[in-house]
C-alpha cells in the first residue's frame, strides 16, 4: 500500500522530480497513493486526449489557466480556471485544447488503481496505436475515433 506523504510539489514540478512526456503533453505526478491519484497537465493549443473510459476510477479535473473543452458522456462542454469536472467511473470523457493558449489542470482519480504503471509505460511513446493498446491493460478503454466528433 502506498501511504500519503506529507509536503508539497511544487508549482511546474512532479511528486520525486517525476514527470511523463505522453504524445507530447507534459504531466507532473502530484501525489500518488493507493487511494488517490493527482497529476498536472500541460497542454498545448491543439493537443487533446481522445474520449475514454476510466471503468474502475471517478475523475476530475480542476482547470487552473485556460480553457478545456470536453466531450462529457456525449455532450460538448467547455471547463474555464477555476471549474472543476466531475466523471464518475464509467462515463466517456475526453478533453480538448481548441483555444489558441495554453491550459494547465489538475487531474485526480481516485483510486489509482494501474493509472501511474500506465503513465510510466506511456512516457515517451510515439504510437497513439500503441497508447491505446497498454491502456486497454491499465483500465483505461479509449472509444472508436468518431467518439470525438
Amino acid at each position: 500500500m502506498t501511504a500519503l506523504e506529507k509536503g508539497i510539489t511544487a508549482n511546474g514540478t512532479g511528486y520525486g522530480g517525476k514527470s511523463w512526456n505522453i504524445l507530447g503533453q507534459v504531466y507532473f505526478p502530484k501525489a500518488v497513493t493507493d487511494s488517490t491519484f493527482a497529476f498536472e497537465t500541460n497542454s498545448d493549443p491543439g493537443q487533446f486526449v481522445p474520449v475514454h473510459i476510466h471503468p474502475t476510477q471517478d475523475e476530475f479535473i480542476l482547470v487552473q489557466e485556460g480553457t478545456l473543452d470536453l466531450k462529457l458522456d456525449g455532450q460538448w462542454v467547455k471547463a474555464h480556471a477555476g471549474d472543476l469536472v466531475r466523471m464518475p467511473r464509467g462515463i466517456p470523457h475526453g478533453y480538448f485544447n481548441k483555444s489558441d493558449k495554453p491550459c494547465r489542470a489538475l487531474f485526480w482519480v481516485s483510486p489509482m488503481q494501474k493509472l501511474e504503471a500506465l503513465f510510466n509505460q506511456l512516457n515517451n511513446l510515439t504510437d497513439p496505436a500503441e497508447v491505446v493498446r497498454i491502456s486497454a491493460l491499465h483500465e483505461v478503454d479509449f472509444l472508436p475515433p468518431e467518439a470525438n466528433d
